[in-house]
């Protein structure tokens, strides 16, 4: 399917001092670069894939979520040209209105069958997924357990809910459980964890949440934004792939990563999302995402059935990466998936190895604060289906060059 984008036009314009009500954004910027925590603006040209055009330079692709290699597949483009020549571009208003289209209806029972739940509600994105349920569930007064390293929408989402926030050391069962035997007895309670943890690539110990949220009578929540595609016979996540369906109470994730597409979810039992319909903000007052891409999540969905060697090659080839970076003493900490990180230290000292894998023909993005905790900075290499061994072999080699070797350290 040959296509392009014409070229914007780029227009030369005077950049002019701040009003003086903004001017303290120029100080408080300054600051920002001091700290190397600049983040460079780049533009990609052409679609995603095993490499990518980044500002003109041609590199393997290690800093992208298409994990399975969808988002530049041409059976989801035709996919959603299909469903958007039917239903047009755009979806025209909030799904309570009139923007909930028969592809998106097709796509939450294509979820709910993924999953095995009994109802799915789709959102514009994964973050508005999460800032948009969790203050749905739990109210001032209330409370919610997260993870310290959670991702940027849950965090936002507690804050929003204005609940009391218990935040419990990473992956610390125990930690948490003498959290919530502390909370009062009236108040509901929420537990809410990433499943796959999108900057250091470790998994949550989904069997032991689920004992403590029982034990406790609180409401499991979990994310599984980088493990939907990947984990799983079915493909649906970590949930399924750890036996923890009956111990799980709301399923949030993502289309944009594994699946190639765009738009988050929620799955669980018909009330919650019944629930859901009438109380998430996020959902009620946004406009649905376009027809089209629902239905090019729904395609993924099905491809997810006929291609599971995907997923298979993938974590496959992930542990052999993970395993030859241990084996040159190089610091992963506790990855458990595709996504490797590999602990540089600084933000500087992230930025400086980036750029050397860049030198190598390797995008592989820095990643530092406040991603990640002052002092964890590191590069952070997103494997995909798409990858092949000589690419593998060459980031391989890249790494043991020029990473750091650090000393071993205690991962939780």
């Amino acid at each position: 399917m040959p296509c392009r984008i014409d070229d914007a036009e780029r227009v030369s314009r005077p950049i002019l001092p701040l009003a003086e009500p903004l001017a303290w954004i120029d100080t408080a910027f300054d600051a920002l670069v001091a700290a190397g925590l600049e983040r460079p603006h780049r533009v990609r040209i052409g679609r995603q894939g095993r490499e990518v055009d980044l500002d003109g330079r041609r590199l393997v692709n290690f800093g992208a979520n298409d994990y399975l290699g969808y988002a530049g597949d041409v059976r989801l483009t035709r996919a959603a040209s299909k469903a958007s020549c039917a239903e047009g571009f755009g979806a025209g208003a909030s799904p309570l209105v009139s923007g909930h289209s028969s592809a998106h209806e097709a796509l939450e029972a294509a979820l709910s069958g993924l999953l095995d739940v009994e109802a799915v509600l789709t959102f514009p994105s994964g973050f508005a997924a999460n800032t948009a349920t969790i203050p749905a569930l739990v109210r001032p007064g209330d409370v919610v357990a997260s993870d310290e390293r959670n991702h940027a929408s849950i965090i936002d989402g507690c804050r929003l809910a204005r609940a009391t926030v218990l935040v419990y050391p990473h992956r610390d069962v125990a930690a948490l459980d003498r959290m919530l035997a502390t909370t009062p007895a009236a108040a509901r309670r929420l537990v809410v964890t990433d499943t796959l943890f999108s900057m250091d690539g470790t998994i949550a110990p989904l069997p032991d949440l689920c004992d403590v949220a029982r034990r406790h009578g609180a409401m499991l929540m979990v994310d599984e934004a980088h493990a939907t595609g990947v984990f799983g016979r079915r493909g649906s996540g970590l949930v399924e792939s750890l036996g923890c369906a009956d111990g799980v109470h709301i399923r949030v994730g993502t289309l944009s990563k594994a699946l190639g597409a765009a738009g988050g979810f929620v799955g669980g039992q018909e009330a919650l999302v019944r629930w859901l319909r009438h109380r998430a903000r996020g959902w009620v007052f946004s406009t649905a995402h376009p027809p089209g891409v629902a239905a090019a999540a729904t395609r993924a969905i099905r491809l997810l059935d006929e291609e599971p060697g995907r997923r298979r090659d993938l974590l496959d080839r992930a542990r052999e990466v993970r395993e030859a970076l241990a084996a040159a003493g190089l610091d992963t900490g506790a990855a458990g998936a595709q996504i490797v990180p590999i602990i540089a230290g600084t933000a500087e000292e992230a930025v400086a190895l980036s750029a050397r894998l860049t030198a190598r023909g390797c995008f592989v993005p820095a990643i530092r604060p406040p991603s990640v905790p002052e002092g964890r900075s590191l590069v952070r290499a997103s494997l995909s289906w798409h990858h092949t061994a000589d690419d593998l072999a060459a980031l391989v080699a890249a790494l043991v060059r020029h990473a750091p070797r650090r000393t071993a350290q205690q991962h939780a």
